[in-house]
């Protein structure tokens, strides 16, 4: 990698070098918070830094610091107590350069207005709007908020947003100006910002582990109909393996009849300690003892035999679901009452 040069640097870049600068523990707690694609481009960049000079280390350290210090006064008193702060700590060209830098945060956008609205209220406003506009909001929502106007949909206009999501490309920024706007003379607000939709099945999957189940089921036999491979594609990322860890012991308990141990141990091979320690405590000492064992026996697995039997694994917890005998931390239906 050539020499940096702090003029030259990306905002990227510079968000590399402080991450690296902050230490793993932090900087796994504000990855956790970007998007997909901010996200895969952070990692490019700590993945191609090299030696950083301290000196461009100091500089970028230093840059975080005067925004975060920003921030802190904004959060005080406001955007022109911020400012006057800012002048007498740092001059006014570079009082005025972090603030400029940061004006597109002060702004709330339409779409960040619906997270503090009842999901009732906007499930009656989508009643009259298109379904493929109902899908593009309900993308710009964090799955748990978009679950919760789902279930509030009637089946029908449940099933049709659902499937736009899982289709769904990716949609310019005009369009999504143009809802935005629309949201803020309804909602009441004003705001300039570049947004992206990424819809596909791992959005509306998302969506759906967080359903109720009823909704969950109208939605997949919908999709089902209109297109099965894509329904298959969605109920794979719905529950992976890993999510084992949210079924109560008597549900643990009743998939294991219905699971072969060899399965089972190769499953184990790759899995979490939390999985193998729920899977552990509801079997005997002696059938535990056993798995280890085997799991042991069998030495290196290919991952592919490993991701096989787990799937096998996840299509009989679905099954077991679907017939009421497993429960799924978090997936009962409103009228899932357990006594």
């Amino acid at each position: 990698m050539p020499i940096l040069e702090y003029e030259k640097m990306t905002a990227q870049q510079k968000a590399a070098v402080a991450l690296v600068a902050f230490g793993a523990e932090v900087s796994a707690l504000v990855l956790k918070g970007l998007s997909e694609s901010e996200l895969e481009k952070i990692t490019v960049e700590i993945a191609n830094l090299r030696d950083v000079p301290p000196e461009i280390e100091e500089k970028v350290m230093s840059e975080c610091h005067e925004i975060f210090m920003a921030r802190e006064y904004i959060s005080q008193g406001g955007i022109d107590y911020a400012e006057n702060i800012l002048e007498k700590a740092l001059g006014m060209h570079k009082a005025k350069e972090i603030m400029t830098r940061l004006e597109t945060s002060f702004q709330a956008s339409g779409f960040s207005l619906l997270k503090d609205i009842d999901p009732k209220q906007l499930a009656g406003f989508f009643q009259n709007e298109h379904p493929q506009t109902t899908a593009l909001i309900l993308t710009q929502l964090t799955p748990t908020q978009a679950a919760s106007v789902l279930s509030e949909l009637s089946p029908e206009l449940q099933a049709e947003v659902s499937l736009r999501i899982a289709t769904m490309e990716k949609i310019s920024p005009e369009i999504l100006k143009e809802i935005e706007s629309t949201l803020e003379s309804h909602f009441g607000a004003s705001s300039t910002r570049d947004l992206s939709v990424s819809g596909g099945a791992k959005t509306i999957a998302e969506i759906l582990n967080l359903v109720d189940t009823t909704a969950e089921k109208n939605i997949l036999q919908s999709l089902e109909a209109d297109d099965p491979d894509l329904a298959a594609e969605v109920k794979n990322m719905m529950f992976v393996f890993d999510d084992i860890i949210l079924l109560d012991d008597r549900s643990i308990q009743r998939l294991l009849k219905e699971v072969e141990t060899k399965d089972l141990s190769v499953a184990l091979k790759a899995a979490s300690d939390e999985v193998k320690n729920k899977i552990f405590a509801n079997v005997s000492e002696r059938v535990a003892i056993m798995i280890k064992e085997e799991m042991e026996f069998m030495g290196p697995t290919r991952l592919s035999d490993v991701e096989a039997a787990q799937s096998r694994i996840v299509e009989a917890i679905r099954r077991l679901e679907e017939e009421g005998q497993v429960i799924i931390a978090g997936r009962g239906g409103k009228e899932d009452i357990i006594v």
